[in-house]
């Protein structure tokens, strides 16, 4: 994460779970590859404030969260209160195979378009690779980012207004032909402070062909593309791109 990333994550912390609620299809689509969570690790890359940690920690599962803004982590911490499970600490998702033991988990989820935070695709095949080192043998990898396919394609500018009582957050997208990069420029609206955040970063527009490209060079196989949680099938104008990936078993 870059220092404008991370200014950005810090300039809504506050506001994180209110733009971005739990999502239950998340859960139902984690239990649907992996099966039973019970006693089962996971490892949660870009956990931010946790709502998905705490709830497959009420499936039974050991959950690990990292993520690399201090703000939303400390939301999550305080969130836990005196429990132990979920675990959440500092991470880099290039640095996998350095914080944690080879072949230490069942499953790894990264999910809200955190991968495309990586700058480069060389930075995403040294995340993947980690990934693979840290899972066990058949253990499964659920990755969700944006469908770029579509949205470079039909050069997509904005992206769906959130708004609830207290917030109106715009995302919209700024494009280079020249660049692989997207511009990601949003305003976050506080209704009773009656101010406005303006942030800008930039996010690697992966295309599909690129990520199953990366995926396969890391080893991964069974490599499923959706369209969104509940598994529809992958191609078309939506937003959502779901991906469900296996590594080699024993």
């Amino acid at each position: 994460m870059n220092n404008n990333q991370n200014r950005f994550y810090t300039s809504i912390s506050i506001y994180y779970s209110e733009i971005f609620p739990y999502n239950p299809m998340q859960l139902q689509y984690v239990k649907s590859r992996t099966g039973d969570l019970r006693a089962k690790r996971l490892l949660d890359i870009g956990c931010a404030t946790g709502e998905l940690a705490f709830q497959l920690a009420t499936e039974g599962a050991n959950v690990t969260g990292i993520d690399l803004n201090e703000d939303l982590l400390d939301q999550a911490i305080r969130k836990r209160g005196g429990a132990s499970n979920p675990e959440f600490q500092s991470g880099d998702m290039l640095e996998l195979e350095n914080d944690f033991k080879a072949e230490q988990f069942d499953a790894i989820l990264c999910f809200g378009n955190t991968l495309v935070h990586l700058e480069t695709k060389e930075m995403v095949a040294q995340m993947l690779n980690g990934v693979s080192q840290v899972l066990k043998p058949g253990g499964n990898f659920l990755l969700q980012i944006l469908n770029y396919d579509y949205i470079l394609d039909e050069q997509v500018s904005e992206l769906p207004l959130i708004e609830t009582g207290n917030i109106r957050f715009l995302r919209q997208y700024l494009f280079d032909k020249n660049s692989p990069k997207i511009r990601f420029y949003t305003e976050l609206y506080l209704k009773k402070e009656n101010q406005t955040v303006v942030n800008e970063t930039t996010l690697l527009a992966l295309k599909s062909n690129e990520l199953l490209d990366l995926l396969r060079n890391a080893g991964f196989q069974d490599i499923e593309l959706f369209s969104n949680f509940k598994q529809d099938a992958f191609g078309g104008k939506h937003v959502p791109l779901v991906v469900s990936a296996v590594t080699a078993p024993d």
